[in-house]
């Protein structure tokens, strides 16, 4: 019976942790796709020497973090208390996912591009942060 028990808490445990929620998951998201820029960043830059490999592999992951239709699934209303989401999310959603889609269909269209040398690199990973940060000015409390 302690078997039981313990398994169906494991089971709980985990179903909680793949499921916590939408801020929760936004929260995540974000932190990789971060994580991922951080990664590529000086490669684009030249500040690191150019691997394609390693290059397309991240921006596979970058277009594969994207989640192109998923911005009414991860800020729904009522989720913006005690994060860092503007409320002007939610007071012109329309523009706040076209800026989603945009980043979606820019980071599927760097990935796509295979990027054969630092200056093709360069050029993708410009487009996509220049997305990051025309999203994070209107849609984000604080840019830390």
């Amino acid at each position: 019976m302690k078997k039981t028990i313990l398994c169906l808490s494991a089971l709980a445990a985990g179903v909680s942790l793949a499921f916590a929620g939408p801020v929760e998951d936004r929260e995540a998201l974000m932190k990789e796709r971060a994580g991922l820029m951080r990664q590529i960043s000086p490669m684009a830059k030249g500040e690191e020497a150019f691997d394609a490999a390693k290059a397309q592999q991240i921006l596979d992951q970058l277009a594969e973090n994207a989640r192109p239709g998923a911005a009414d699934e991860l800020f729904p209303e009522g989720t913006q208390e005690g994060t860092e989401a503007s409320p002007a999310i939610w007071e012109d959603f329309a523009a706040f996912e076209a800026a989603w889609e945009k980043y979606a269909a820019d980071t599927a269209a760097a990935a796509a591009s295979k990027p054969q040398d630092q200056a093709a690199l360069a050029a993708a990973v410009g487009q996509i942060g220049a997305n990051c940060g025309s999203c994070h000015q209107p849609f984000r409390i604080s840019n830390n």
